[in-house]
Formats: structure tokens, sequence, C-alpha cells
């Protein structure tokens, strides 16, 4: 990387990634693709041997997209962060 340029939430390799709500094991913050709301998961919340601090059961699959690795990003920040991922924004 070119020593004047700027890391970026595009950079990171897991930003876009989507994955079941189940299956989050990374903190940062995610849009719920079913609802466009937006979920923060900071690192208490995954730490192991912790309980889950939010549990959602359905007979169907709910998938997340994770659109930072901050989980406190700036609400307008996330919102471009969504926009960019093609994603319905609801926060």
């Amino acid at each position: 990387m070119p020593i004047n340029s700027k890391s970026t939430d595009h950079e990171n390799k897991s930003w876009g990634m989507q994955v079941p709500f189940d299956s989050i094991n990374d903190s940062g913050t995610y849009v719920c693709n079913w609802s466009g709301h937006l979920l923060r998961v900071p690192d208490d919340a995954i730490k192991p041997g912790r309980s889950p601090l939010m549990s959602i059961c359905g007979a169907e699959t709910l998938f997340v997209t994770k659109i930072s690795d901050d989980p406190f990003v700036a609400i307008s920040k996330a919102r471009l962060l969504a926009a960019n991922c093609d994603l319905m924004v609801n926060f």
C-alpha cells in the first residue's frame, strides 16, 4: 500500500460479506437484508463463552451484510456504505 493512501472499509476483505444472522462471528456494523435495519455488534457481544445477546428463531435463514468493522460507525457513513452494497436502508 502506498505511504500516502488511506485505509478504508472497502479494503477490508469482509466488507459487503453476507452471512446468516446466527453465524455472526466478527464485531462490526451489519445491515439486515430482510428489513434494512442497522445492527451494531461490539466485541463484547461475540466473546467466547458469552451467552448470545440476541437470538432470532424462524423457519427461514435471515441474512445480514457486514458494512464495516467498526460497530460504532456514524449513521451517515453507515447509510453510504449500505447504499454502496445496494442494500435497503431503513435507519
